[in-house]
Protein backbone atom coordinates (compact mmCIF):
# COMPACT_ATOMS: atom_id res chain seq x y z
CA UNK A 1 0.00 0.00 0.00
CA UNK A 2 1.31 3.45 -0.95
CA UNK A 3 0.95 5.52 2.22
CA UNK A 4 2.11 8.95 1.07
CA UNK A 5 2.25 11.00 -2.11
CA UNK A 6 5.85 12.17 -2.57
CA UNK A 7 9.31 11.42 -1.21
CA UNK A 8 11.61 14.39 -1.85
CA UNK A 9 15.28 13.40 -2.12
CA UNK A 10 18.17 15.84 -2.16
CA UNK A 11 19.70 18.57 -0.08
CA UNK A 12 18.64 20.54 2.97
CA UNK A 13 20.45 23.78 3.72
CA UNK A 14 20.35 26.75 6.01
CA UNK A 15 20.16 29.84 3.81
CA UNK A 16 21.56 33.14 5.05
CA UNK A 17 20.11 36.03 3.03
CA UNK A 18 22.16 39.23 2.93
CA UNK A 19 20.56 42.23 1.22
CA UNK A 20 22.69 45.12 -0.04
CA UNK A 21 21.86 48.33 -1.89
CA UNK A 22 25.01 48.35 -4.00
CA UNK A 23 24.63 46.83 -7.50
CA UNK A 24 26.47 43.50 -7.55
CA UNK A 25 28.05 44.35 -10.89
CA UNK A 26 29.72 47.45 -9.40
CA UNK A 27 31.42 45.69 -6.47
CA UNK A 28 35.19 45.33 -6.82
CA UNK A 29 37.67 43.12 -4.97
CA UNK A 30 38.60 44.77 -1.69
CA UNK A 31 35.37 46.79 -1.41
CA UNK A 32 33.58 47.01 1.94
CA UNK A 33 29.83 46.72 1.38
CA UNK A 34 27.11 47.61 3.89
CA UNK A 35 24.48 44.89 4.45
CA UNK A 36 21.04 46.42 5.01
CA UNK A 37 19.16 43.26 5.98
CA UNK A 38 19.95 39.73 7.21
CA UNK A 39 17.48 36.84 7.28
CA UNK A 40 17.86 33.12 7.95
CA UNK A 41 15.66 30.41 6.42
CA UNK A 42 15.91 26.72 5.66
CA UNK A 43 16.38 25.81 2.02
CA UNK A 44 17.71 23.09 -0.26
CA UNK A 45 15.94 21.39 -3.14
CA UNK A 46 14.45 18.54 -1.13
CA UNK A 47 13.00 20.58 1.72
CA UNK A 48 11.84 23.44 -0.53
CA UNK A 49 9.89 21.08 -2.76
CA UNK A 50 8.56 19.11 0.20
CA UNK A 51 7.25 22.23 1.94
CA UNK A 52 5.57 23.44 -1.26
CA UNK A 53 3.92 20.05 -1.85
CA UNK A 54 2.73 19.87 1.75
CA UNK A 55 1.25 23.38 1.50
CA UNK A 56 -0.68 22.19 -1.57
CA UNK A 57 -2.26 19.43 0.51
CA UNK A 58 -0.11 16.39 -0.26
CA UNK A 59 1.42 13.85 2.14
CA UNK A 60 5.18 14.27 1.90
CA UNK A 61 8.41 12.90 3.37
CA UNK A 62 12.04 13.79 2.69
CA UNK A 63 15.27 11.85 2.42
CA UNK A 64 18.12 14.21 3.18
CA UNK A 65 21.23 13.90 5.34
CA UNK A 66 21.95 16.42 8.08
CA UNK A 67 24.81 16.98 10.50
CA UNK A 68 24.64 17.06 14.29
CA UNK A 69 24.61 20.82 14.65
CA UNK A 70 22.36 23.80 15.29
CA UNK A 71 21.64 24.13 11.58
CA UNK A 72 20.25 20.59 11.54
CA UNK A 73 17.96 21.51 14.43
CA UNK A 74 16.86 24.60 12.50
CA UNK A 75 16.01 22.51 9.41
CA UNK A 76 14.20 19.86 11.46
CA UNK A 77 12.06 22.48 13.19
CA UNK A 78 10.86 23.87 9.86
CA UNK A 79 10.15 20.35 8.60
CA UNK A 80 8.07 19.67 11.71
CA UNK A 81 6.16 22.90 11.11
CA UNK A 82 5.09 21.46 7.74
CA UNK A 83 4.46 18.02 9.30
CA UNK A 84 7.19 16.49 7.12
CA UNK A 85 9.26 13.52 8.31
CA UNK A 86 12.87 12.90 7.28
CA UNK A 87 13.32 9.15 6.71
CA UNK A 88 17.15 9.34 6.71
CA UNK A 89 18.40 6.94 9.39
CA UNK A 90 21.79 8.50 10.15
CA UNK A 91 23.52 11.83 10.69
CA UNK A 92 26.75 12.96 9.07
CA UNK A 93 29.87 13.98 10.97
CA UNK A 94 30.04 16.94 8.59
CA UNK A 95 28.15 20.19 9.03
CA UNK A 96 24.69 20.59 7.56
CA UNK A 97 24.76 22.23 4.12
CA UNK A 98 24.90 26.02 4.24
CA UNK A 99 24.33 28.79 1.74
CA UNK A 100 24.85 32.54 1.73
CA UNK A 101 22.73 34.46 -0.73
CA UNK A 102 23.74 38.05 -1.45
CA UNK A 103 21.11 40.08 -3.28
CA UNK A 104 21.08 43.66 -4.50
CA UNK A 105 18.09 45.99 -4.17
CA UNK A 106 19.31 47.85 -7.25
CA UNK A 107 19.75 44.92 -9.63
CA UNK A 108 17.21 42.39 -8.29
CA UNK A 109 19.77 39.65 -8.78
CA UNK A 110 21.89 37.55 -6.49
CA UNK A 111 25.09 35.59 -5.89
CA UNK A 112 24.84 32.30 -4.02
CA UNK A 113 27.75 30.74 -2.13
CA UNK A 114 27.04 27.12 -1.19
CA UNK A 115 28.86 24.79 1.18
CA UNK A 116 27.99 21.14 0.51
CA UNK A 117 28.54 19.15 3.67
CA UNK A 118 26.29 16.48 5.14
CA UNK A 119 24.13 15.99 2.03
CA UNK A 120 27.12 14.56 0.12
CA UNK A 121 27.33 11.70 2.65
CA UNK A 122 23.89 10.25 1.82
CA UNK A 123 24.09 6.52 1.01
CA UNK A 124 21.70 3.66 0.29
CA UNK A 125 22.23 2.53 3.90
CA UNK A 126 20.53 5.71 5.09
CA UNK A 127 17.01 4.53 4.25
CA UNK A 128 14.92 1.39 4.48
CA UNK A 129 13.40 0.21 1.24
CA UNK A 130 10.23 -0.66 3.17
CA UNK A 131 9.78 3.07 3.87
CA UNK A 132 9.52 3.89 0.16
CA UNK A 133 5.75 3.40 0.12
CA UNK A 134 5.24 6.52 -1.96
CA UNK A 135 3.46 7.31 -5.22
CA UNK A 136 6.19 9.64 -6.48
CA UNK A 137 9.88 10.29 -5.88
CA UNK A 138 11.00 13.88 -6.40
CA UNK A 139 14.72 13.55 -7.08
CA UNK A 140 16.80 16.69 -6.75
CA UNK A 141 20.52 17.07 -7.24
CA UNK A 142 22.84 14.69 -5.38
CA UNK A 143 26.55 15.46 -5.59
CA UNK A 144 29.61 13.26 -5.39
CA UNK A 145 29.22 9.77 -3.97
CA UNK A 146 25.66 10.51 -2.84
CA UNK A 147 24.56 10.13 -6.47
CA UNK A 148 24.73 6.38 -5.88
CA UNK A 149 21.43 6.88 -4.02
CA UNK A 150 19.88 8.27 -7.22
CA UNK A 151 20.92 5.15 -9.11
CA UNK A 152 19.56 2.93 -6.32
CA UNK A 153 16.22 4.74 -6.41
CA UNK A 154 16.15 4.35 -10.20
CA UNK A 155 16.52 0.58 -9.76
CA UNK A 156 13.63 0.57 -7.28
CA UNK A 157 11.41 2.59 -9.64
CA UNK A 158 12.24 0.20 -12.48
CA UNK A 159 11.19 -2.77 -10.34
CA UNK A 160 8.11 -1.12 -8.83
CA UNK A 161 5.88 0.30 -11.56
CA UNK A 162 3.60 1.95 -8.98
CA UNK A 163 6.29 4.50 -8.11
CA UNK A 164 6.95 7.35 -10.56
CA UNK A 165 9.97 9.62 -10.61
CA UNK A 166 10.42 13.34 -11.26
CA UNK A 167 14.05 14.32 -11.88
CA UNK A 168 15.31 17.86 -11.34
CA UNK A 169 19.08 17.83 -12.01
CA UNK A 170 21.37 20.76 -11.26
CA UNK A 171 23.84 22.20 -13.75
CA UNK A 172 26.55 20.21 -11.94
CA UNK A 173 24.73 16.94 -12.67
CA UNK A 174 23.61 17.91 -16.17
CA UNK A 175 27.21 18.65 -17.12
CA UNK A 176 28.11 15.06 -16.20
CA UNK A 177 26.28 14.03 -19.36
CA UNK A 178 23.62 11.57 -20.41
CA UNK A 179 25.75 8.46 -19.86
CA UNK A 180 26.34 9.37 -16.20
CA UNK A 181 22.60 9.98 -15.71
CA UNK A 182 21.42 7.09 -17.89
CA UNK A 183 19.86 4.96 -15.14
CA UNK A 184 17.83 7.83 -13.73
CA UNK A 185 16.80 9.30 -17.08
CA UNK A 186 15.56 5.95 -18.37
CA UNK A 187 12.97 5.64 -15.58
CA UNK A 188 12.03 9.31 -15.20
CA UNK A 189 8.40 10.15 -15.82
CA UNK A 190 9.15 13.88 -15.71
CA UNK A 191 12.34 15.92 -16.03
CA UNK A 192 12.44 19.63 -15.21
CA UNK A 193 15.52 21.76 -15.87
CA UNK A 194 16.48 25.20 -17.11
CA UNK A 195 17.89 26.09 -20.52
CA UNK A 196 21.53 26.00 -19.43
CA UNK A 197 21.07 22.60 -17.79
CA UNK A 198 19.34 21.21 -20.88
CA UNK A 199 22.17 22.46 -23.09
CA UNK A 200 24.79 20.98 -20.76
CA UNK A 201 23.06 17.61 -20.66
CA UNK A 202 22.76 17.42 -24.44
CA UNK A 203 26.23 18.94 -25.01
CA UNK A 204 24.90 21.68 -27.27
CA UNK A 205 24.70 25.48 -27.39
CA UNK A 206 21.46 25.39 -29.39
CA UNK A 207 18.57 27.58 -28.23
CA UNK A 208 16.08 25.71 -30.39
CA UNK A 209 13.70 24.70 -27.61
CA UNK A 210 11.64 22.15 -29.59
CA UNK A 211 14.90 20.42 -30.54
CA UNK A 212 16.11 20.49 -26.92
CA UNK A 213 12.82 19.05 -25.69
CA UNK A 214 12.80 16.27 -28.28
CA UNK A 215 16.45 15.50 -27.55
CA UNK A 216 15.68 15.07 -23.86
CA UNK A 217 12.63 12.92 -24.57
CA UNK A 218 14.84 10.46 -26.45
CA UNK A 219 16.73 9.86 -23.19
CA UNK A 220 13.67 8.41 -21.47
CA UNK A 221 11.44 10.99 -19.75
CA UNK A 222 7.84 11.16 -20.94
CA UNK A 223 7.28 14.78 -19.92
CA UNK A 224 9.99 17.40 -20.33
CA UNK A 225 9.93 20.97 -19.03
CA UNK A 226 12.58 23.60 -19.76
CA UNK A 227 12.47 26.97 -18.02
CA UNK A 228 14.13 30.11 -19.34
CA UNK A 229 14.08 32.60 -16.48
CA UNK A 230 11.59 35.44 -16.97
CA UNK A 231 11.08 34.38 -20.56
CA UNK A 232 8.92 31.50 -21.79
CA UNK A 233 8.60 28.11 -20.17
CA UNK A 234 8.43 25.12 -22.51
CA UNK A 235 6.96 21.66 -21.96
CA UNK A 236 6.73 18.63 -24.23
CA UNK A 237 4.57 15.52 -23.96
CA UNK A 238 3.03 13.16 -26.54
CA UNK A 239 4.04 15.20 -29.62
CA UNK A 240 2.59 18.34 -28.07
CA UNK A 241 4.60 21.45 -27.24
CA UNK A 242 3.35 23.77 -24.48
CA UNK A 243 4.35 27.42 -23.98
CA UNK A 244 3.81 29.56 -20.88
CA UNK A 245 4.93 33.16 -20.43
CA UNK A 246 5.42 34.00 -16.72
CA UNK A 247 3.34 36.94 -15.45
CA UNK A 248 5.04 40.27 -14.84
CA UNK A 249 5.37 40.49 -11.05
CA UNK A 250 7.68 42.46 -8.77
CA UNK A 251 10.72 40.27 -8.14
CA UNK A 252 12.28 40.49 -4.69
CA UNK A 253 14.31 37.29 -4.85
CA UNK A 254 14.51 34.33 -7.23
CA UNK A 255 15.97 31.73 -4.85
CA UNK A 256 13.53 28.82 -4.54
CA UNK A 257 11.50 29.81 -7.60
CA UNK A 258 12.35 26.62 -9.46
CA UNK A 259 11.54 24.38 -6.50
CA UNK A 260 8.18 26.15 -6.04
CA UNK A 261 7.34 25.67 -9.72
CA UNK A 262 8.39 22.02 -9.74
CA UNK A 263 6.32 21.22 -6.66
CA UNK A 264 3.29 23.08 -7.95
CA UNK A 265 3.45 21.28 -11.28
CA UNK A 266 3.86 17.87 -9.64
CA UNK A 267 0.98 18.59 -7.26
CA UNK A 268 -1.18 19.36 -10.28
CA UNK A 269 -0.22 16.09 -11.96
CA UNK A 270 -0.92 14.09 -8.79
CA UNK A 271 -4.27 15.84 -8.43
CA UNK A 272 -5.03 14.86 -12.05
CA UNK A 273 -4.95 18.35 -13.55
CA UNK A 274 -4.52 18.50 -17.33
CA UNK A 275 -0.86 19.18 -18.08
CA UNK A 276 -1.54 22.79 -19.12
CA UNK A 277 -3.29 23.54 -15.83
CA UNK A 278 -0.53 21.82 -13.84
CA UNK A 279 1.95 24.17 -15.53
CA UNK A 280 -0.20 27.14 -14.47
CA UNK A 281 -0.34 25.87 -10.89
CA UNK A 282 3.44 25.59 -10.80
CA UNK A 283 3.88 29.06 -12.28
CA UNK A 284 1.48 30.61 -9.75
CA UNK A 285 3.47 29.10 -6.89
CA UNK A 286 6.76 30.30 -8.34
CA UNK A 287 5.40 33.80 -9.01
CA UNK A 288 4.34 34.04 -5.37
CA UNK A 289 7.71 32.95 -3.97
CA UNK A 290 9.79 35.40 -6.02
CA UNK A 291 7.85 38.33 -4.57
CA UNK A 292 9.25 37.59 -1.09
CA UNK A 293 12.55 36.78 0.60
CA UNK A 294 13.15 33.13 1.50
CA UNK A 295 12.57 29.95 -0.48
CA UNK A 296 9.55 28.89 1.59
CA UNK A 297 7.95 32.28 2.17
CA UNK A 298 4.51 32.71 0.62
CA UNK A 299 4.12 29.19 -0.71
CA UNK A 300 0.51 28.82 -1.83
CA UNK A 301 -2.34 26.52 -0.95
CA UNK A 302 -4.26 25.09 -3.89
CA UNK A 303 -7.06 27.64 -3.41
CA UNK A 304 -4.57 30.53 -3.25
CA UNK A 305 -2.78 29.25 -6.36
CA UNK A 306 -6.02 29.13 -8.34
CA UNK A 307 -6.77 32.71 -7.30
CA UNK A 308 -3.35 33.82 -8.50
CA UNK A 309 -3.81 31.96 -11.79
CA UNK A 310 -6.99 33.95 -12.40
CA UNK A 311 -5.58 37.24 -11.10
CA UNK A 312 -2.57 37.16 -13.43
CA UNK A 313 -4.44 35.35 -16.22
CA UNK A 314 -1.75 32.69 -16.44
CA UNK A 315 -2.38 30.79 -19.65
CA UNK A 316 -0.74 28.10 -21.72
CA UNK A 317 -0.59 27.78 -25.49
CA UNK A 318 0.07 24.45 -27.11
CA UNK A 319 1.20 23.31 -30.52
CA UNK A 320 0.46 19.81 -31.72
CA UNK A 321 3.25 18.98 -34.13
CA UNK A 322 1.37 16.35 -36.09
CA UNK A 323 -1.50 18.68 -36.95
CA UNK A 324 0.46 21.96 -36.88
CA UNK A 325 -2.33 23.38 -34.77
CA UNK A 326 -2.08 25.98 -32.03
CA UNK A 327 -4.66 26.99 -29.44
CA UNK A 328 -5.00 28.22 -25.88
CA UNK A 329 -5.80 25.20 -23.73
CA UNK A 330 -5.78 26.50 -20.15
CA UNK A 331 -9.10 26.93 -18.43
CA UNK A 332 -7.74 29.52 -16.00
Amino acid sequence: MLKYDVLCVGSATVDNFLTIEEPLSKIKLGDKVIVTKIEKHSGGGATNAAAALAKLGLKVKVLTKLGRDHDAEFVNKELRDYKIKNICLHHSKKNTDNATIISSLKERDRIIYVHKGASKDLTAEDFKRSKLNTRWIYLGSLMGSSFSVANKLAEIVKENKRIKLLFNPSLYLAAKGKDYLKKVLSVSEIIILNKEEAQALLKTSSEDFPALLKGLQKLGPKTIIITDGKRKLYAYQDDTLYFLTPPDVKIVHTAGAGDAFNAGFLAGIIKRYPLADALCLGQANSSSVIQHLGTKNKLLTEVEAKRMMKRYQIKVTKKIFKNRFEKNVSRY
